[in-house]
């Protein structure tokens, strides 16, 4: 009787998921100007919730050090360059001697930690919410979906640590992460995935970097087409992973980043790349305040960022 009840279950959810597939997903439930995807189902309600996850006060920075030797994919490179404006000759400025460094950073904004904005993975040149490349996306930035858009996410943050789920350090590349295995590893923490989450997996692939960056770029475990469908039913508004492209590759199948397209131009939900997970994973920490304010650069198709979770 029990395995005919789970069956009947999985049948609705995935004619749910099929029913939301056949929808115009160039239309946004959010209306025809919508630019904020996901970022929707938060409330401050659910901020105060979230806000009431805060039992120690530990934080955790969840990004990673930027450099040039990171590793990215081909064929970003990101350098800094370090300079002394007006002090040729060694003098200060003024009669108190005033010196000072700044800094020009030199590279792409898609490496290291990092936020994919609405704008930065489309189906045939087409966005989301039904935005046409042509239309807004220039060469001195886009004209719409700009990181610039993304309101502040402070939410509730849900681990679930895959590495822990197959026993291992590193989960194996090409390993995807789909209903299955995320109601699994979810049930086993005690948490549930509910709208206005962000959603973080732990693999340990981010321990790659700087020991085997050959590894680490060639493929990644990750979430799968069915799991990514699933979050997105479950009104995420973001789907991290300590990887680089947070799907798994090699991909389940012809296509290419197709949760890329699940996620951002089909639902509007974010991707968080390169998360440093490790540290909340050692601590358990399954169930934390997310804070995440994105560099307002105007026009951006992504931001380097660093999260902050909150226990």
């Amino acid at each position: 009787m029990r395995n005919a009840f789970v069956l009947c279950c999985s049948v609705a959810w995935l004619g749910m998921v099929g029913a939301a597939n056949a929808q115009d997903w160039t239309k946004s439930k959010w209306g025809p100007n919508d630019e904020i995807g996901a970022a929707n189902n938060m409330s401050p309600e659910i901020v105060l919730k979230a806000a009431s996850l805060i039992k120690t006060g530990k934080t955790y920075a969840l990004g990673i050090e930027t450099n040039s030797k990171t590793p990215a994919y081909p064929p970003r490179t990101f350098k800094v360059l370090v300079l002394q404006p007006g002090q040729a000759g060694g003098s200060g400025i003024g009669p108190n001697q005033v010196t000072y460094n700044d800094d020009i950073i030199e590279g792409w904004v898609g490496i290291g930690s990092q936020i994919d904005g609405l704008g930065h993975i489309g189906v045939d040149f087409i966005y989301y919410n039904g935005n046409k490349s042509t239309d807004f996306a220039a060469a001195d930035g886009l004209k719409k979906l700009g990181v610039e858009k993304i309101p502040p996410i402070v939410t509730r943050g849900v681990l679930l640590d895959m590495a822990a789920y197959y026993n291992t350090d590193i989960v194996k590349e090409g390993t995807a992460f789909n209903v299955k295995e995320i109601e699994e590893v979810a049930k086993k923490e005690g948490v549930e995935i509910r709208q206005g989450d962000v959603v973080l997996f732990h693999t340990g692939w981010t321990s790659l970097i700087g020991k085997d960056d050959k590894r680490y770029n060639a493929g990644e475990p990750g979430v799968g087409v069915e799991g990514a469908n699933y979050l997105v039913s479950k009104g995420v508004v973001a789907v991290g992973s300590d990887t680089w492209a947070v799907e798994a590759i090699p991909f389940e199948a012809k296509d290419v980043f197709p949760v890329h397209q699940i996620f951002l131009p089909k639902s509007g939900t974010y991707i968080l790349e390169n998360m440093n997970s490790e540290q909340l994973a050692a601590d358990k920490g399954y169930e934390f305040l997310f804070v995440l304010g994105v560099p307002r650069i105007t026009g951006a198709v992504q931001g380097i960022i660093n999260p902050v979770a909150i226990r």
